[in-house]
This record gives C-alpha cells, sequence and structure tokens, in this order.
C-alpha cells in the first residue's frame, strides 16, 4: 500500500542559494537536523510550481520510483530580515509560510545522457510518468535526474501540468496527448513501455490519486488567478490525472511511435 504521508518541518537555517534556472532554490536546514532543498512559494511560477512539483513526485513513488523524501517546510518572516542580497531576500519576504522541500542528496550529481544508469523498465517507466503529468522539462538539456550512489533519482516536476495556468481551458486538456515527449531524455532507452503502463495501472487508481490531491495544502490552492474553489480544483486535477489513466495505451503507442 502506498503510504503518502507527508511530514512538517521548520526551517531553522538559511545554507545558500542555488541558483540553477529561474526559482532561486536553496539549502536549507529544519528542526529535524536534516538538509533539504527548498522550493519557495514565492519564486517563478509561484504556488502552482510547488503543486505540480508535489504531484509528480507522488506519482513518481507510487510506482517506485526513486524521489528524494519531500516534506513541507514553514518558513518564518526571519530569514529575509538577514538576508543581504536584496532579490533573495524578496523571495524569503514572499515565501513565508508553507514551501516544498526535498532531501538533499548529498554527493549526488547531475544525469549524464552520455553515462546512462537505470535499466529500460525504469526509464520506461519515467517516461510514461512524464507523459502523463506533460512534464516539458526531461530534456538532454535539463534532465531533472540525479545521479546517487549509481541509481536515477527524479527531481522538480513544477513545470508539469501546465493547464493549470490557464483554468479557463483545462478541459480541453484531457483528450489531449504529450507530443512533447519526443525530446525526453530517456525516451531512446524505454524499451518496456507496455510493462510500465501494467505497473502503472496496478499501482494507480483514482483513490490514489485523491489521496494525493488531497494533501496539496488548501492555501497553495488558494489565488487571485484562480476563478474555482479549492475543492474544485481538486477535482479538476483527479479529473485531468484518470483521464490520462484511461489512455495508458495511446501514450503508450505515442511514445513508441516517437522512438
Amino acid at each position: 500500500m502506498f503510504n503518502n504521508e507527508i511530514r512538517t518541518v521548520n526551517v531553522v537555517q538559511y545554507l545558500q542559494a542555488l541558483r540553477e534556472g529561474g526559482s532561486l532554490p536553496a539549502l536549507v536546514k529544519a528542526d529535524d537536523g536534516f538538509l533539504y532543498v527548498i522550493k519557495f512559494r514565492g519564486a517563478g511560477q509561484g504556488k502552482k510550481a510547488l503543486i505540480a512539483d508535489f504531484i509528480g513526485a507522488e506519482l513518481a513513488r507510487a510506482i517506485g520510483l526513486k524521489v528524494p523524501e519531500l516534506v513541507f517546510m514553514q518558513l518564518d518572516d526571519s530569514f529575509s530580515k538577514t538576508e543581504p542580497d536584496e532579490e533573495i531576500q524578496d523571495l524569503l519576504k514572499f515565501s513565508v509560510g508553507l514551501n516544498l522541500g526535498l532531501h538533499f542528496l548529498s554527493g549526488s550529481i547531475s544525469y549524464d545522457p552520455l553515462v546512462p544508469i537505470g535499466d529500460g523498465l525504469t526509464a520506461s517507466k519515467i517516461v510514461l510518468l512524464d507523459s502523463m503529468i506533460f512534464n516539458i522539462d526531461r530534456t538532454a538539456k535539463n534532465t531533472n535526474l540525479l545521479n546517487w550512489k549509481n541509481e536515477l533519482w527524479l527531481i522538480d516536476h513544477g513545470a508539469s501540468l501546465y493547464f493549470h495556468h490557464n483554468w479557463k481551458n483545462w478541459e480541453t486538456y484531457l483528450t489531449r496527448t504529450f507530443a512533447n515527449i519526443k525530446d525526453h531524455v530517456l525516451l531512446s532507452r524505454a524499451d518496456k513501455l507496455s510493462e510500465a503502463s501494467e505497473i502503472i495501472i496496478q499501482n494507480i487508481n483514482e483513490q490514489v490519486l485523491k489521496n494525493i490531491i488531497d494533501k496539496i495544502p488548501e492555501d497553495w490552492l488558494t489565488e487571485e488567478s484562480n476563478i474555482f474553489s479549492p475543492e474544485i480544483l481538486r477535482k479538476a486535477y483527479v479529473s485531468f490525472l484518470v483521464s490520462k489513466l484511461d489512455n495508458i495505451d495511446v501514450l503508450v503507442k505515442e511514445a513508441e511511435d516517437a522512438k
């Protein structure tokens, strides 16, 4: 049984900015004594990126892929007051409240497509997961994969589920597939797509999806740009993902054709 309990920790020390991309994640220490990479609610695409990151990571865990432990991270307003860098100061100020953290994998390195690790089934599960969540950010230019102890670990799904940036048209995505899969960094190694689809169907159903979506903090779903209530938004995320499960064979064919 998939356990999707998520711990909440408090940030006690801001260590350093990780200047990768435009979102400025950071390495922080929490009150449980561990180090985390924090994704800020006040950065870039804001809380929607945290939602996409959370959903993508939890779905990955549900089908047996490796993801650093996720935690909700409470950030208070004291850190912005002592930060000398104005850009980071503003980021911290706008991120007071609940953010998303990933356990820091010390010694990990970015995945290099020229030094492949992981088997064909793992590659196939990642390809189909990214097809389901419309993840445009797993290319050779930016793999969002880590090599840690010679195993593949998934990070950063914040660019996924991009339909939620315009809720007026979200239902048009229910019947769409994901043509961008042709650019996936692992597509050429995904030689067990049918087997991977069976694993996804066995491990993800509507109830699993509801359990994941229900864990999204309420205030992440509350923005001026949202035209629906948090309850309706949760149902929309579930409906979108159920539509992808129902059409998993179409996603398999699309990936096979793209190869």
